[in-house]
Protein backbone atom coordinates (compact mmCIF):
# COMPACT_ATOMS: atom_id res chain seq x y z
CA UNK A 1 0.00 0.00 0.00
CA UNK A 2 1.57 2.96 -0.89
CA UNK A 3 1.42 6.72 -0.27
CA UNK A 4 0.29 9.42 -2.16
CA UNK A 5 1.33 13.03 -1.42
CA UNK A 6 -0.77 15.95 -2.58
CA UNK A 7 0.99 19.07 -4.23
CA UNK A 8 1.42 21.76 -2.18
CA UNK A 9 2.01 25.42 -3.37
CA UNK A 10 5.83 26.26 -2.55
CA UNK A 11 4.67 29.93 -3.20
CA UNK A 12 2.36 30.00 -0.58
CA UNK A 13 3.51 30.92 3.23
CA UNK A 14 4.03 27.32 5.23
CA UNK A 15 1.04 27.07 7.28
CA UNK A 16 0.34 24.99 9.99
CA UNK A 17 -2.88 22.22 10.33
CA UNK A 18 -3.47 20.28 13.41
CA UNK A 19 -2.62 16.72 13.54
CA UNK A 20 -5.50 14.67 12.72
CA UNK A 21 -6.37 11.61 14.40
CA UNK A 22 -8.42 8.05 14.17
CA UNK A 23 -10.26 6.45 16.64
CA UNK A 24 -10.69 2.75 16.02
CA UNK A 25 -13.03 0.63 18.52
CA UNK A 26 -13.86 -2.89 18.73
CA UNK A 27 -15.78 -4.89 21.52
CA UNK A 28 -18.47 -3.84 23.90
CA UNK A 29 -20.11 -0.38 25.10
CA UNK A 30 -17.44 -0.19 27.56
CA UNK A 31 -15.23 0.06 24.98
CA UNK A 32 -17.09 2.71 23.28
CA UNK A 33 -17.58 4.55 25.84
CA UNK A 34 -13.81 4.65 26.87
CA UNK A 35 -12.91 5.65 22.79
CA UNK A 36 -15.19 8.96 23.26
CA UNK A 37 -12.81 9.48 26.04
CA UNK A 38 -10.06 9.02 23.97
CA UNK A 39 -10.96 11.39 21.52
CA UNK A 40 -11.97 14.21 23.97
CA UNK A 41 -8.43 13.50 25.18
CA UNK A 42 -6.88 13.94 21.52
CA UNK A 43 -9.09 17.13 21.05
CA UNK A 44 -8.36 18.54 24.19
CA UNK A 45 -4.59 18.35 22.88
CA UNK A 46 -4.89 19.90 19.85
CA UNK A 47 -5.70 17.18 17.73
CA UNK A 48 -8.60 16.99 15.01
CA UNK A 49 -10.65 13.94 14.03
CA UNK A 50 -9.17 12.85 10.64
CA UNK A 51 -13.18 12.84 9.18
CA UNK A 52 -13.31 16.65 10.32
CA UNK A 53 -10.35 17.88 8.74
CA UNK A 54 -11.09 18.46 5.54
CA UNK A 55 -8.94 17.34 2.62
CA UNK A 56 -6.03 14.93 3.67
CA UNK A 57 -2.18 15.78 2.44
CA UNK A 58 -1.62 12.04 2.73
CA UNK A 59 -3.71 9.35 1.43
CA UNK A 60 -3.31 5.53 1.01
CA UNK A 61 -2.86 4.02 -2.36
CA UNK A 62 -6.89 3.19 -2.31
CA UNK A 63 -7.08 7.49 -1.67
CA UNK A 64 -8.16 6.90 1.29
CA UNK A 65 -7.25 9.58 4.08
CA UNK A 66 -4.36 8.72 6.26
CA UNK A 67 -4.70 10.22 9.79
CA UNK A 68 -1.45 11.39 11.88
CA UNK A 69 -2.29 9.20 14.69
CA UNK A 70 -4.28 6.10 14.85
CA UNK A 71 -5.63 4.45 18.02
CA UNK A 72 -6.52 1.12 18.55
CA UNK A 73 -9.25 0.31 21.53
CA UNK A 74 -8.84 -3.52 21.68
CA UNK A 75 -11.01 -6.12 22.83
CA UNK A 76 -9.91 -9.48 24.30
CA UNK A 77 -12.90 -11.10 24.33
CA UNK A 78 -13.86 -11.75 20.95
CA UNK A 79 -12.52 -14.67 18.80
CA UNK A 80 -9.36 -13.81 17.13
CA UNK A 81 -9.32 -10.36 18.60
CA UNK A 82 -5.46 -10.68 18.59
CA UNK A 83 -5.41 -12.06 14.55
CA UNK A 84 -7.56 -8.48 14.04
CA UNK A 85 -5.27 -6.39 15.61
CA UNK A 86 -1.99 -7.68 13.93
CA UNK A 87 -3.69 -7.63 10.32
CA UNK A 88 -4.58 -4.38 10.62
CA UNK A 89 -1.27 -3.01 11.96
CA UNK A 90 0.39 -4.69 9.61
CA UNK A 91 -1.79 -3.06 6.96
CA UNK A 92 -0.69 0.58 8.60
CA UNK A 93 3.36 -0.68 8.99
CA UNK A 94 4.27 0.48 5.20
CA UNK A 95 2.04 3.51 5.60
CA UNK A 96 3.89 4.57 8.90
CA UNK A 97 7.40 4.04 7.43
CA UNK A 98 6.50 5.88 4.25
CA UNK A 99 4.82 9.16 6.74
CA UNK A 100 7.74 9.39 9.63
CA UNK A 101 5.29 11.63 11.60
CA UNK A 102 2.51 9.14 12.05
CA UNK A 103 1.76 7.90 15.63
CA UNK A 104 -0.19 4.74 16.04
CA UNK A 105 -1.43 3.93 20.14
CA UNK A 106 -3.01 0.42 21.07
CA UNK A 107 -5.02 0.43 24.25
CA UNK A 108 -7.96 -1.81 25.49
CA UNK A 109 -8.32 -4.87 26.78
CA UNK A 110 -5.97 -6.96 24.54
CA UNK A 111 -3.17 -3.77 25.12
CA UNK A 112 -3.94 -5.28 29.26
CA UNK A 113 -3.85 -8.72 28.59
CA UNK A 114 -0.48 -8.98 25.87
CA UNK A 115 1.92 -5.96 27.05
CA UNK A 116 5.22 -6.72 25.68
CA UNK A 117 3.75 -9.44 23.27
CA UNK A 118 2.34 -6.26 20.89
CA UNK A 119 5.66 -4.40 21.07
CA UNK A 120 7.34 -7.64 20.29
CA UNK A 121 5.64 -8.46 17.31
CA UNK A 122 4.68 -4.98 15.57
CA UNK A 123 7.55 -2.89 17.00
CA UNK A 124 6.63 0.10 14.71
CA UNK A 125 3.54 0.75 17.52
CA UNK A 126 4.70 3.92 19.72
CA UNK A 127 1.91 3.89 22.30
CA UNK A 128 0.83 0.43 24.28
CA UNK A 129 -2.02 1.70 26.90
CA UNK A 130 -3.93 -0.46 29.52
CA UNK A 131 -7.30 0.12 30.63
CA UNK A 132 -6.79 1.42 33.89
CA UNK A 133 -4.46 4.79 32.68
CA UNK A 134 -6.61 5.85 29.56
CA UNK A 135 -6.04 9.45 30.40
CA UNK A 136 -2.42 9.18 29.86
CA UNK A 137 -2.95 8.52 25.96
CA UNK A 138 -1.90 12.21 25.06
CA UNK A 139 1.09 12.26 27.43
CA UNK A 140 2.48 8.65 26.46
CA UNK A 141 2.14 10.01 22.78
CA UNK A 142 3.78 13.19 23.35
CA UNK A 143 6.53 11.39 25.13
CA UNK A 144 7.19 8.74 22.45
CA UNK A 145 7.44 11.81 19.59
CA UNK A 146 10.02 13.54 22.04
CA UNK A 147 11.82 10.65 22.82
CA UNK A 148 11.57 9.08 19.22
CA UNK A 149 10.85 5.48 20.88
CA UNK A 150 7.79 3.55 21.67
CA UNK A 151 6.06 4.26 25.16
CA UNK A 152 4.68 1.27 27.32
CA UNK A 153 2.51 1.84 30.46
CA UNK A 154 0.26 -0.55 32.00
CA UNK A 155 -1.21 0.27 35.36
CA UNK A 156 -2.90 -2.25 37.45
CA UNK A 157 -5.21 -0.29 39.36
CA UNK A 158 -7.38 2.16 38.03
CA UNK A 159 -5.72 5.38 37.65
CA UNK A 160 -8.46 7.90 36.87
CA UNK A 161 -12.04 7.26 36.37
CA UNK A 162 -12.60 7.49 32.71
CA UNK A 163 -15.90 9.37 32.85
CA UNK A 164 -14.10 12.25 34.61
CA UNK A 165 -11.87 12.66 31.47
CA UNK A 166 -12.75 15.14 28.86
CA UNK A 167 -14.67 13.54 26.02
CA UNK A 168 -16.46 13.70 22.28
CA UNK A 169 -19.39 11.96 22.07
CA UNK A 170 -20.33 10.24 19.29
CA UNK A 171 -23.97 11.14 19.17
CA UNK A 172 -25.48 15.08 20.46
CA UNK A 173 -28.87 13.18 21.38
CA UNK A 174 -27.61 10.08 23.48
CA UNK A 175 -25.13 9.43 25.47
CA UNK A 176 -23.51 7.12 27.76
CA UNK A 177 -22.92 7.42 31.50
CA UNK A 178 -20.34 5.12 32.85
CA UNK A 179 -21.65 4.17 36.94
CA UNK A 180 -19.08 1.29 37.56
CA UNK A 181 -16.41 -0.04 36.33
CA UNK A 182 -14.67 -3.76 36.73
CA UNK A 183 -16.06 -6.80 38.01
CA UNK A 184 -16.20 -9.10 40.86
CA UNK A 185 -17.79 -12.45 39.28
CA UNK A 186 -15.81 -14.86 38.37
CA UNK A 187 -17.32 -16.74 35.15
CA UNK A 188 -15.15 -19.29 33.50
CA UNK A 189 -15.31 -18.15 29.68
CA UNK A 190 -14.36 -14.51 30.61
CA UNK A 191 -11.10 -12.25 31.33
CA UNK A 192 -12.62 -9.22 31.84
CA UNK A 193 -11.98 -9.10 35.67
CA UNK A 194 -8.15 -9.82 35.24
CA UNK A 195 -8.29 -6.90 32.35
CA UNK A 196 -10.66 -4.60 33.94
CA UNK A 197 -9.99 -5.20 37.70
CA UNK A 198 -12.51 -5.26 41.12
CA UNK A 199 -15.94 -3.38 40.70
CA UNK A 200 -15.26 0.24 41.64
CA UNK A 201 -18.70 2.50 41.80
CA UNK A 202 -19.03 6.11 41.47
CA UNK A 203 -20.42 8.12 43.21
CA UNK A 204 -24.57 9.01 42.60
CA UNK A 205 -22.94 12.60 43.15
CA UNK A 206 -21.44 12.52 40.55
CA UNK A 207 -23.51 10.07 38.01
CA UNK A 208 -26.25 12.32 38.44
CA UNK A 209 -23.87 15.66 37.80
CA UNK A 210 -22.42 14.40 34.43
CA UNK A 211 -26.01 13.02 33.30
CA UNK A 212 -26.91 16.63 34.24
CA UNK A 213 -24.66 18.18 31.73
CA UNK A 214 -25.08 15.74 29.26
CA UNK A 215 -29.03 17.02 29.08
CA UNK A 216 -28.04 20.81 29.51
CA UNK A 217 -25.91 19.90 26.26
CA UNK A 218 -28.81 18.98 24.45
CA UNK A 219 -29.20 15.05 25.43
CA UNK A 220 -32.49 13.29 25.66
CA UNK A 221 -31.54 9.81 25.89
CA UNK A 222 -28.97 8.05 28.54
CA UNK A 223 -27.70 4.41 29.32
CA UNK A 224 -26.13 3.74 32.29
CA UNK A 225 -22.35 1.51 31.56
CA UNK A 226 -21.03 -1.11 33.98
CA UNK A 227 -20.13 -4.79 33.44
CA UNK A 228 -22.38 -5.68 36.08
CA UNK A 229 -24.14 -2.66 35.96
CA UNK A 230 -27.38 -3.67 38.79
CA UNK A 231 -24.45 -4.38 41.13
CA UNK A 232 -24.03 -0.98 41.46
CA UNK A 233 -23.48 0.17 44.92
CA UNK A 234 -21.14 -2.94 46.16
CA UNK A 235 -18.41 -1.26 46.87
CA UNK A 236 -20.05 1.33 49.45
CA UNK A 237 -22.31 -1.11 50.93
CA UNK A 238 -25.91 -0.13 49.55
CA UNK A 239 -27.31 -3.34 47.65
CA UNK A 240 -30.43 -0.77 47.00
CA UNK A 241 -28.06 1.96 45.35
CA UNK A 242 -28.95 0.46 41.97
CA UNK A 243 -32.85 0.88 41.86
CA UNK A 244 -32.44 4.58 43.89
CA UNK A 245 -30.19 5.42 41.15
CA UNK A 246 -32.83 4.67 38.38
CA UNK A 247 -35.60 6.49 40.75
CA UNK A 248 -32.98 9.55 40.75
CA UNK A 249 -32.50 9.54 37.33
CA UNK A 250 -36.52 10.11 36.87
CA UNK A 251 -36.53 13.43 38.33
CA UNK A 252 -33.73 14.92 35.63
CA UNK A 253 -36.11 17.27 33.68
CA UNK A 254 -35.63 16.90 30.12
CA UNK A 255 -34.03 13.15 30.35
CA UNK A 256 -36.54 11.31 28.22
CA UNK A 257 -35.20 7.94 27.50
CA UNK A 258 -32.76 5.93 30.09
CA UNK A 259 -31.46 2.41 29.27
CA UNK A 260 -28.91 0.71 31.58
CA UNK A 261 -26.74 -2.09 30.67
CA UNK A 262 -25.72 -5.24 31.09
CA UNK A 263 -27.00 -6.77 34.29
CA UNK A 264 -26.42 -9.48 35.82
CA UNK A 265 -29.72 -12.09 36.61
CA UNK A 266 -27.81 -13.21 40.40
CA UNK A 267 -28.18 -9.29 41.49
CA UNK A 268 -31.54 -8.01 39.55
CA UNK A 269 -33.67 -7.48 42.49
CA UNK A 270 -37.52 -6.89 43.10
CA UNK A 271 -36.58 -3.33 43.80
CA UNK A 272 -34.87 -2.64 40.45
CA UNK A 273 -38.22 -3.87 39.35
CA UNK A 274 -40.44 -1.66 41.16
CA UNK A 275 -37.45 1.50 40.24
CA UNK A 276 -38.30 0.45 35.87
CA UNK A 277 -42.18 0.52 36.31
CA UNK A 278 -42.60 3.57 38.54
CA UNK A 279 -39.53 5.76 36.71
CA UNK A 280 -41.66 7.34 33.86
CA UNK A 281 -38.54 8.07 31.56
CA UNK A 282 -37.04 4.44 32.25
CA UNK A 283 -37.62 2.69 28.72
CA UNK A 284 -39.75 -0.53 28.86
CA UNK A 285 -36.75 -2.48 27.74
CA UNK A 286 -34.20 -4.91 29.09
CA UNK A 287 -31.39 -6.61 28.38
CA UNK A 288 -30.50 -9.60 30.61
CA UNK A 289 -27.67 -12.08 29.52
CA UNK A 290 -28.69 -15.90 29.42
CA UNK A 291 -25.38 -17.43 28.26
CA UNK A 292 -27.19 -20.59 28.95
CA UNK A 293 -30.44 -22.28 29.86
CA UNK A 294 -28.60 -25.38 31.15
CA UNK A 295 -28.65 -25.20 34.89
CA UNK A 296 -25.34 -27.72 34.75
CA UNK A 297 -23.40 -25.49 31.80
CA UNK A 298 -24.54 -22.29 34.21
CA UNK A 299 -23.35 -24.08 37.18
CA UNK A 300 -19.68 -25.20 35.04
CA UNK A 301 -19.66 -21.39 33.88
CA UNK A 302 -20.33 -20.13 37.54
CA UNK A 303 -23.16 -18.16 36.72
CA UNK A 304 -24.58 -18.11 40.35
CA UNK A 305 -28.31 -18.47 38.98
CA UNK A 306 -30.16 -21.62 37.36
CA UNK A 307 -32.73 -20.95 34.15
CA UNK A 308 -35.65 -21.38 36.87
CA UNK A 309 -34.39 -17.56 38.23
CA UNK A 310 -33.96 -15.96 34.67
CA UNK A 311 -37.45 -16.96 33.58
CA UNK A 312 -38.84 -15.99 36.79
CA UNK A 313 -36.94 -12.22 36.68
CA UNK A 314 -38.98 -12.19 33.05
CA UNK A 315 -42.07 -12.68 34.69
CA UNK A 316 -42.15 -10.09 37.07
CA UNK A 317 -40.58 -7.53 34.57
CA UNK A 318 -43.61 -8.06 32.74
CA UNK A 319 -46.18 -8.52 35.31
CA UNK A 320 -45.11 -4.43 36.02
CA UNK A 321 -44.09 -3.60 32.59
CA UNK A 322 -46.33 -5.87 30.51
CA UNK A 323 -45.29 -4.00 26.89
CA UNK A 324 -41.19 -4.56 27.84
CA UNK A 325 -39.16 -6.23 25.16
CA UNK A 326 -35.73 -8.53 26.50
CA UNK A 327 -32.69 -9.25 24.71
CA UNK A 328 -29.98 -11.81 25.76
CA UNK A 329 -26.01 -12.63 25.12
CA UNK A 330 -26.18 -16.60 24.63
CA UNK A 331 -22.55 -18.70 24.20
CA UNK A 332 -23.00 -21.84 22.03
CA UNK A 333 -20.85 -24.99 22.68
CA UNK A 334 -19.49 -24.40 25.86
CA UNK A 335 -16.87 -27.52 26.98
CA UNK A 336 -18.83 -30.27 28.13
CA UNK A 337 -22.35 -29.07 26.71
CA UNK A 338 -24.18 -31.96 26.13
CA UNK A 339 -27.22 -32.25 23.11
CA UNK A 340 -29.62 -32.34 26.13
CA UNK A 341 -27.76 -29.33 27.48
CA UNK A 342 -28.36 -27.16 24.62
CA UNK A 343 -32.11 -28.26 24.26
CA UNK A 344 -32.23 -26.65 27.82
CA UNK A 345 -30.97 -23.52 25.78
CA UNK A 346 -33.39 -23.49 23.03
CA UNK A 347 -36.12 -24.13 25.17
CA UNK A 348 -35.59 -21.12 27.44
CA UNK A 349 -35.12 -19.09 24.44
CA UNK A 350 -38.82 -20.20 23.32
CA UNK A 351 -40.20 -19.14 26.23
CA UNK A 352 -38.33 -16.15 26.88
CA UNK A 353 -39.64 -14.55 23.55
CA UNK A 354 -36.38 -12.26 23.08
CA UNK A 355 -36.78 -9.81 20.67
CA UNK A 356 -33.06 -9.95 19.94
CA UNK A 357 -30.23 -12.33 20.84
CA UNK A 358 -26.84 -11.76 20.81
CA UNK A 359 -25.63 -15.25 19.57
CA UNK A 360 -21.56 -16.85 20.19
CA UNK A 361 -19.55 -19.64 19.18
CA UNK A 362 -17.69 -20.17 21.94
CA UNK A 363 -14.02 -19.95 21.36
CA UNK A 364 -11.17 -20.26 24.11
CA UNK A 365 -9.96 -17.08 25.43
CA UNK A 366 -6.71 -17.80 27.18
CA UNK A 367 -5.97 -16.98 30.70
CA UNK A 368 -9.73 -17.95 31.50
CA UNK A 369 -10.57 -21.21 33.61
CA UNK A 370 -12.85 -22.75 30.92
CA UNK A 371 -9.81 -22.33 28.19
CA UNK A 372 -8.45 -25.75 30.58
CA UNK A 373 -12.02 -27.39 30.88
CA UNK A 374 -11.81 -30.94 29.41
CA UNK A 375 -14.59 -32.12 26.28
CA UNK A 376 -14.61 -29.12 24.29
CA UNK A 377 -16.80 -29.37 21.81
CA UNK A 378 -15.72 -29.55 17.45
CA UNK A 379 -16.12 -26.77 15.32
CA UNK A 380 -18.36 -29.17 13.26
CA UNK A 381 -21.02 -29.57 16.74
CA UNK A 382 -20.89 -25.84 17.54
CA UNK A 383 -21.80 -24.94 14.28
CA UNK A 384 -24.31 -27.42 13.71
CA UNK A 385 -25.88 -25.99 17.11
CA UNK A 386 -25.29 -22.02 16.73
CA UNK A 387 -27.70 -22.33 13.14
CA UNK A 388 -30.28 -24.18 14.88
CA UNK A 389 -30.61 -21.63 18.01
CA UNK A 390 -29.98 -18.24 15.74
CA UNK A 391 -32.95 -19.97 13.13
CA UNK A 392 -35.44 -20.08 16.31
CA UNK A 393 -34.70 -17.06 17.78
CA UNK A 394 -35.23 -15.35 13.99
CA UNK A 395 -38.29 -17.57 14.33
CA UNK A 396 -39.25 -15.74 17.49
CA UNK A 397 -38.18 -12.32 16.62
CA UNK A 398 -40.24 -12.06 13.65
CA UNK A 399 -43.24 -13.21 15.39
CA UNK A 400 -42.88 -11.27 17.89
CA UNK A 401 -42.50 -8.35 15.82
CA UNK A 402 -45.60 -8.90 13.99
CA UNK A 403 -47.17 -8.62 16.77
CA UNK A 404 -46.04 -4.51 17.02
CA UNK A 405 -47.99 -4.21 13.63
CA UNK A 406 -50.97 -1.71 14.21
CA UNK A 407 -49.32 -0.17 17.73
CA UNK A 408 -48.76 3.87 17.83
CA UNK A 409 -44.95 3.39 18.93
CA UNK A 410 -42.95 6.85 19.69
CA UNK A 411 -39.66 6.79 17.77
CA UNK A 412 -36.39 8.37 18.21
CA UNK A 413 -34.93 9.77 15.10
CA UNK A 414 -31.10 8.77 14.45
CA UNK A 415 -28.91 9.92 12.04
CA UNK A 416 -27.82 6.73 10.80
CA UNK A 417 -30.22 5.15 8.06
CA UNK A 418 -31.01 1.92 7.06
CA UNK A 419 -29.09 0.02 4.00
CA UNK A 420 -32.23 0.62 1.50
CA UNK A 421 -33.33 4.33 2.58
CA UNK A 422 -32.10 6.01 -1.03
CA UNK A 423 -34.57 3.31 -2.35
CA UNK A 424 -37.31 3.26 0.12
CA UNK A 425 -37.37 6.99 1.15
CA UNK A 426 -37.28 6.21 4.79
CA UNK A 427 -35.48 7.21 7.87
CA UNK A 428 -34.73 5.52 11.39
CA UNK A 429 -34.96 5.43 14.82
CA UNK A 430 -35.52 3.65 17.79
CA UNK A 431 -39.07 2.88 19.49
CA UNK A 432 -38.96 3.05 22.99
CA UNK A 433 -38.26 -0.72 23.81
CA UNK A 434 -35.44 -0.31 21.38
CA UNK A 435 -36.85 -1.74 18.68
CA UNK A 436 -35.50 -0.52 14.87
CA UNK A 437 -37.92 1.17 13.18
CA UNK A 438 -37.87 2.60 9.43
CA UNK A 439 -40.55 5.13 8.58
CA UNK A 440 -41.33 7.40 5.77
CA UNK A 441 -42.49 10.78 6.16
CA UNK A 442 -46.12 11.77 4.43
CA UNK A 443 -46.21 14.21 1.95
CA UNK A 444 -46.98 17.84 2.93
CA UNK A 445 -45.51 16.94 6.88
CA UNK A 446 -42.29 17.99 8.23
CA UNK A 447 -39.21 15.81 8.34
CA UNK A 448 -37.39 15.05 11.31
CA UNK A 449 -33.91 15.58 12.45
CA UNK A 450 -32.20 13.20 14.61
CA UNK A 451 -33.04 13.14 18.12
CA UNK A 452 -36.44 14.67 17.34
CA UNK A 453 -39.22 12.26 18.13
CA UNK A 454 -42.15 10.64 15.80
CA UNK A 455 -44.84 8.99 16.53
CA UNK A 456 -46.41 6.75 13.88
CA UNK A 457 -47.93 3.15 13.31
CA UNK A 458 -46.63 0.31 12.66
CA UNK A 459 -46.89 -1.09 9.28
CA UNK A 460 -45.17 -3.57 8.47
CA UNK A 461 -42.53 -6.13 10.60
CA UNK A 462 -39.58 -8.07 9.68
CA UNK A 463 -37.26 -10.48 12.22
CA UNK A 464 -34.85 -7.40 12.72
CA UNK A 465 -36.61 -4.33 12.13
CA UNK A 466 -40.32 -2.86 12.20
CA UNK A 467 -41.63 -0.42 9.19
CA UNK A 468 -44.28 2.46 9.80
CA UNK A 469 -45.53 4.42 6.11
CA UNK A 470 -48.03 6.93 7.31
CA UNK A 471 -50.89 6.69 4.66
CA UNK A 472 -51.48 10.80 5.00
CA UNK A 473 -50.09 13.53 7.66
CA UNK A 474 -52.56 13.27 10.00
CA UNK A 475 -50.90 9.23 10.86
CA UNK A 476 -47.39 10.82 11.27
CA UNK A 477 -46.67 13.38 14.53
CA UNK A 478 -43.44 15.04 15.13
CA UNK A 479 -42.29 16.36 18.33
CA UNK A 480 -39.16 18.76 17.77
CA UNK A 481 -37.03 18.22 20.47
CA UNK A 482 -34.06 20.07 22.39
CA UNK A 483 -32.15 16.91 20.83
CA UNK A 484 -32.98 17.99 17.75
CA UNK A 485 -31.73 21.59 18.62
CA UNK A 486 -28.58 20.05 19.88
CA UNK A 487 -28.30 18.51 16.44
CA UNK A 488 -28.39 21.53 13.93
CA UNK A 489 -26.09 23.54 16.56
CA UNK A 490 -23.39 20.84 15.88
CA UNK A 491 -23.65 21.03 11.82
CA UNK A 492 -23.58 24.45 11.66
CA UNK A 493 -20.72 23.72 14.05
CA UNK A 494 -18.79 21.39 12.21
CA UNK A 495 -19.42 23.65 8.80
CA UNK A 496 -18.32 26.54 10.43
CA UNK A 497 -21.52 28.86 10.33
CA UNK A 498 -20.52 31.82 11.96
CA UNK A 499 -23.24 33.00 14.78
CA UNK A 500 -24.11 35.87 16.64
CA UNK A 501 -20.83 36.63 19.19
CA UNK A 502 -18.65 34.48 18.56
CA UNK A 503 -18.66 30.56 17.34
CA UNK A 504 -22.20 28.50 17.46
CA UNK A 505 -21.29 26.73 20.47
CA UNK A 506 -20.52 29.76 22.68
CA UNK A 507 -23.89 31.68 20.96
CA UNK A 508 -26.20 28.99 22.23
CA UNK A 509 -27.26 28.58 26.12
CA UNK A 510 -26.04 25.74 27.73
CA UNK A 511 -23.72 24.42 25.72
CA UNK A 512 -19.98 25.23 26.91
CA UNK A 513 -16.98 25.64 25.70
CA UNK A 514 -14.15 22.86 26.14
CA UNK A 515 -12.46 21.96 28.84
CA UNK A 516 -8.56 21.45 29.37
CA UNK A 517 -7.58 19.47 31.95
CA UNK A 518 -4.21 20.12 31.96
CA UNK A 519 -3.36 17.67 28.66
CA UNK A 520 -0.28 19.21 26.91
CA UNK A 521 -0.98 19.85 23.57
CA UNK A 522 0.27 18.00 20.67
CA UNK A 523 2.36 20.09 18.18
CA UNK A 524 1.08 21.22 14.93
CA UNK A 525 2.10 20.09 11.33
CA UNK A 526 3.87 22.22 9.05
CA UNK A 527 2.47 22.14 5.53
Amino acid sequence: MSLILESVDSSASPAKHPRTYQVRTYGCQMNVHDSERMAGLLETAGMVALEEAGPARVVDSNGEPVPDVVVFNTCAVRENADNKLYGNLGMLAHIKESNPGMQIAVGGCLAQKDRETIQKRAPWVDVVFGTHNVGALPVLLERARHNADAEMEILESLEVFPSSLPTKRDSVYSGWVSISVGCNNTCTFCIVPSLRGKERDRRPGEILAEIQALVDDGVIEITLLGQNVNSYGVEFGDRLAFGKLLRACGEIKGLERLRFTSPHPAAFTDDVIDAMAATPNVMPQLHMPLQSGSDKVLKDMRRSYRSARFLGILDKVRQQIPNASFSTDIIVGFPGETEEDFQATLDVVEKSRFATAFTYQYSKRPGTPAADLPDQLSKEVVQERFLRLTALQDRIAAEENAKQVGRKVEVMVTAASGRKAAETNRLSGRAQDQRLVHFSVPEGATAPRPGDLVTVTITGAAAFHLVADPATATDYHLRRSRAGDAWDLAQAESCGVPTAGGSAASSVKGVRPKVSLGMPSLPVRTA
